[in-house]
């Protein structure tokens, strides 16, 4: 595989944790919070590959089957939250959890990168140049998060609470669009 085919899997692997993090960024945008999430994306889309590739085709049924179902009410119940919160109103600012943390970070990663997981059993299965591919994979998941995540905050700031309402729903969407295939 050619350097411009692996970085255009790289950027179309990278979509989805761009477009959750544009939403993350309408309300959650502290240099920590960007680092925490464009970190883990990108490790996540570094590491599905490989655990690709090292799975069986059993296990794989597997993850298709459940994965985008998980990801599914996690995305919808996050997207909800962003925008409740945001229709209700700046006091509620607090109370919202931060989605750069704890287990929301973990199943968001994961979300966002399964689809990662059958690129590299696919590549797996052609003998392909993995790590060099994965490595790609994961510092263009990681440059377009952190990306999504400044333009999502600087819409925030432009547009005010409407963006925490986009964000919510750029979640919610994802969520559908990972479940619908």
């Amino acid at each position: 595989m050619n350097p411009l085919e692996t970085f255009l899997i790289a950027v179309a692997l990278g979509c989805d944790a761009f477009a959750v993090g544009l939403g993350v960024g309408t309300r959650f945008c502290a240099p920590r919070q960007i680092f925490r999430l464009a970190f883990h994306f990108g490790l996540f889309q570094f590491a599905m590959p490989l655990l690709g590739w090292a799975m069986g085709l059993h296990l794989v049924g597997l993850v298709r089957t459940w994965g985008p179902w998980l990801a599914f009410f996690l995305l919808v119940f996050i997207g909800f939250k962003m925008a409740y919160e945001s229709l209700r109103g700046e006091e509620t600012s607090e109370v919202c959890a931060d989605p750069t943390r704890g287990m929301s970070l973990v199943v968001l990663s994961l979300a966002t990168s399964m689809d990662a997981l059958g690129v590299g059993f696919s590549l797996g299965i052609l003998g392909r140049q993995l790590l060099r591919a994965a490595v790609v994979i994961g510092l263009t998941a990681a440059a377009m998060t952190w990306a999504a995540m400044r333009i999502g905050n600087r819409l925030s700031v432009l547009w005010g609470r409407r963006m925490g309402v986009f964000g919510g729903v750029v979640l919610i969407a994802i969520a559908f669009k990972l479940l619908l295939g």
